[in-house]
């Protein structure tokens, strides 16, 4: 493994991340509120770590799986680390976790927030609270290969451990033109959405940071009472509209620009995800007709929640810890599906959720018929075994960390809703959960402890588990050495006993 390359690569990544800082100095300039500071203090330390990360450091661009893997997590650690630092040195958050916390629900668009009064803070705070929404939907290594396509071939081992799915595929024989093609398609959308949220009412500053939160499928709001404070159906539906837009795979978007329709209407991850949105919507509005009448917007408000939930954006019109057992359950049950693969979602993945049906019919269909032949199909074309067992892995651990992570939440003394969902919510990157962490709450009660835990969790679920989990194997790092005077050390024996 090439330390070196992986010091340039991260020295680079915090570069950037200084850099794009810059937006939120400006609205604090611009409204010359008391953050002025903390944005300064923090940009400097972000380019300075940088350029000190990138000093004796070189590019190699034939970079290894394991450097890729690597670079994508502790890119991710390092922008949350860092992200903290304007919440901190405002003094936003009481504590470095908290800023932590914070930075990472953020970056991984989970939308969780420790913060309780979100209206007390001031515009640069809010903006780039909203702002690590839009970094990190689409990917800050992606963003990297997009605008600084130095590392070649290597890239796409990065892009490989970053964006979401169980597989993935480039939309152009170079990863660093993939990259630009899905960036733009992104910022198309933001640049759309942002224009018809201030056609029907929104300012610039709202317009811009609830579309960051939207494409995103982040959720952060400058309201404590999110969307439902602007009081604007017209609002409620552009954001419904773009939230369901962000949880289809961006490849699509690709295929409608090119006429390659036909790519799109047979796609069967697509149907299911809209299947699953309809069918959620009818059966919670029907379970909350009683609380909401027809003409106040019964079917929007289930759409909504129903979208903003599976998509894992985690926007709120309505309290609805507040609604009936049923459609609490149903939607703690669609945290697990998320998105479609390749879009800016979270949890486990439609694709996924379809193919393990497929595969539990075809293991019903093999009890039956033992000498049947009955591969598992999605588009016509057979999933590879190596694909299937990435998913059952994947899915088990996914179960696993949830259930642990539950078991830990409880143990601090949460009550058993809180502690499935906030852990639901967290792994899921969806943001408000039921119980103490609904959507009108926060997560400030949590300890400092579960924070931390919950920071990890978000990670793990933005990366798909496995980026993070093969960086805390002891073969990992076999033939890796400690430089100076402990080089005879390998690090593969370090990390055994830190284990």
């Amino acid at each position: 493994m090439n330390l070196n390359t992986v010091r340039y690569i991260l020295g680079n990544l915090l570069i950037v991340l200084g850099i794009s800082m810059v937006p939120s100095l400006a609205w604090s300039i611009y409204y010359g509120d008391s953050d002025i500071n903390a944005f300064f203090f923090s940009i400097a330390a972000a380019i300075m770590v940088g350029a000190l990360l990138r000093s004796k450091a070189y590019l190699r661009k034939d970079l290894s799986l394991r450097e890729g893997f690597l670079i994508v997590t502790l890119g991710w650690i390092l922008a949350g680390i860092f992200g903290a630092l304007p919440f901190v040195f405002y003094g936003a958050v009481d504590t470095f976790i908290d800023g932590f916390f914070e930075a990472i629900s953020g970056f991984t668009t989970t939308g969780a927030t420790v913060i309780n009064n979100v209206e007390a803070l001031p515009r640069g705070i809010l903006f780039w609270r909203s702002f690590t929404h839009w970094l990190g939907g689409m990917g800050i290594i992606v963003l990297f290969l997009a605008i600084l396509p130095g590392v070649g071939a290597g890239g796409f081992h990065m892009f490989r451990a970053e964006v979401p799915g169980p597989s993935v595929s480039k939309l152009s024989s170079k990863i660093a033109n993939t990259a630009k093609i899905l960036w733009c398609i992104y910022m198309g959308l933001t640049i759309l959405q942002t224009i018809l949220l201030m056609v029907v009412g929104l300012n610039l500053f709202d317009s811009l940071t609830h579309t960051f939160g939207t494409v995103a499928t982040g959720g952060f709001s400058t309201q404590t009472l999110s969307v439902g404070a602007f009081k604007n159906p017209a609002a409620e539906v552009i954001i419904l509209i773009f939230m369901a837009m962000s949880g289809v795979n961006f490849s699509l978007y690709y295929y409608l620009l090119r006429y390659q329709w036909d790519r799109v209407f047979r796609d069967e991850e697509l149907k299911f995800y809209l299947g699953v949105i309809i069918a959620a919507t009818l059966l919670i509005a029907w379970n909350i007709r009683g609380l909401i009448p027809l003409k106040a917007g019964l079917f929007r408000t289930s759409a909504f929640q129903v979208v903003s939930i599976m998509t894992t954006t985690g926007y709120a019109t309505a309290n609805f810890d507040l609604w009936p057992a049923f459609s609490k359950m149903l939607l703690l049950l669609l945290m697990f599906f998320g998105g479609c693969a390749g879009s800016t979602g979270g949890a486990i993945k439609q694709i996924r959720m379809l193919i393990l049906f497929k595969y539990c019919r075809r293991e019903l269909t093999h009890i039956l018929h033992p000498k049947a032949v009955v591969p598992v199909k999605i588009g016509g074309k057979p999933i590879p075994d190596d694909v299937l067992r990435n998913i059952l892995a994947f899915s088990f651990i996914y179960i696993a960390l949830f259930v642990l992570g539950s078991l830990f939440i409880a143990m601090l003394g949460e009550d058993m809703i809180t502690s499935v969902s906030s852990v639901a919510a967290t792994l899921g990157n969806i943001g408000p959960g039921l119980g103490s962490v609904g959507p009108k709450s926060t997560f400030s009660e949590i300890p400092q402890i579960g924070k931390l835990v919950l920071s990890f969790l978000m990670l793990m679920g933005r990366l798909e588990i496995f980026t993070v989990m093969l960086c805390f194997t002891p073969s990992f790092w076999q033939g890796v050495t400690i430089l100076g005077k402990f080089r005879d050390y390998s690090l593969q024996k370090a990390m055994f006993f830190w284990c």
